[in-house]
């Protein structure tokens, strides 16, 4: 997205600053004193997602939210580091170079993933690994069919120059976001709908999303997740139709210190329609977490 054009109409411009580091120019927007807490959005959104949690969670942390490489306003030069291995290696290099040590990471859908590879990369917080937070978490292999022809599509597809033009040129962005929104198992307010429909109409977002889904590699998270020694929680929308809440009960069994809180009513975008109730979710369980940081989780 075109940063002088847009940041000062998109959500909570105050807070926004841009930072420039190897290939990236990324899009941060930061408030809050305290322990910090980093926010990581799923594929095809943007800081936007968390405008109205971030300024709850600040009342008590130092927050951390940013745009995903080629999504929102983090520009990237090249298409090679969109990988879940190339965005956690830069998104390490980020919080070193900006001395950000996470006591928590808080990631929705495909940012979940990532915020699991952070955990085991990111140096520790009073001697424990940060603790993660994954909302609605992608976590699942493609199965069947799916396995290969998935992949194959989006490769296809972010291969082709013309194909984010084509997905960003359609009439009507508001109906479009409104279907797309719907299809999730969510119910948004028009503002909500506005800032995706003004993602779906930008190009180099469509294009940055579309090459996410092309370089995805979370196979090898999904062969050590009993590596991860992390406390975890994972918050699943029970209407949520993008990502099957069984993903997240089957990912809890291999993880040690790992729990599901399921919530109804609520799809995939559940942080955006009740961040309030998602809120004090999170204040309570990362207060909890770290009372006895060592502590087996019973779910």
């Amino acid at each position: 997205m075109n940063w002088e054009r847009e940041h000062s109409n998109w959500s909570l411009p105050h807070l926004s600053r841009r930072i420039c580091l190897r290939s990236h120019r990324w899009h941060v927007q930061e408030v809050g004193d305290g322990d910090t807490l980093l926010l990581l959005h799923g594929a095809g959104a943007s800081t936007h997602s968390w405008r109205d949690i971030i300024p709850i969670l600040a009342d008590r942390y130092h927050v951390i939210a940013l745009d995903l490489p080629g999504h929102g306003f983090t520009q990237i030069t090249g298409n090679r580091r969109r990988s879940l291995t190339a965005m956690t290696q830069d998104i390490t290099t980020l919080c070193a170079r900006q001395n950000w040590s996470p006591r928590a990471i808080i990631g929705h859908s495909a940012g979940a993933a990532i915020a699991l590879n952070l955990s085991l990369c990111l140096p520790t917080f009073n001697n424990s690994p940060p603790v993660v937070v994954g909302i609605n978490p992608a976590l699942g292999r493609f199965e069947g069919v799916a396995g290969w022809l998935f992949p194959l599509l989006a490769k296809l597809l972010a291969l082709n120059p013309l194909t984010s033009h084509l997905f960003a040129a359609g009439r009507n962005s508001t109906a479009r976001a409104r279907r797309l929104i719907s299809g999730t198992g969510s119910s948004l307010a028009e503002e909500g709908i506005g800032y995706y429909a003004r993602l779906i109409s930008d190009r180099d977002h469509v294009e940055g999303a579309l090459q996410m889904m092309a370089q995805w590699d979370i196979d090898n998270l999904l062969d050590h997740l009993g590596d991860i020694h992390s406390r975890c929680l994972f918050v699943v929308g029970e209407n949520d139709r993008a990502v099957k809440p069984a993903i997240a009960e089957r990912t809890i069994t291999t993880i040690r210190n790992a729990e599901i809180l399921r919530m109804k009513s609520l799809g995939h975008l559940a942080h955006e329609e009740a961040p309030e109730k998602i809120a004090e979710t999170l204040l309570v369980w990362i207060s909890a977490a770290y009372t006895n940081p060592g502590a087996d989780i019973e779910s």
